[in-house]
């Protein structure tokens, strides 16, 4: 398998959005009842962490690729 990078923008995305999808699993299987507007939070504010992660990982990487002859 060939190694990639670890990009944590997508990780936190991807976190956020398996969060959504199991309160509305749950809500669907009648484990708990959750109001429609609840996941809304849930998803804009992962999808902006993630966005501000990925970001400034790209920033770093940037100084990094500078730095090293």
């Amino acid at each position: 398998m060939l190694r990639h990078e670890f990009q944590p923008g997508r990780l936190i995305a991807g976190t956020a959005l398996v969060a959504a999808a199991v309160v509305y699993g749950g809500d669907a299987g009648g484990v708990w009842d959750t109001p429609w507007f609840v996941v809304i939070p849930v998803v804009v504010g992962g999808l902006c962490l993630a966005g501000a992660v990925g970001l400034m990982t790209g920033q770093v990487r940037r100084r990094r690729a500078r730095r090293v002859p």
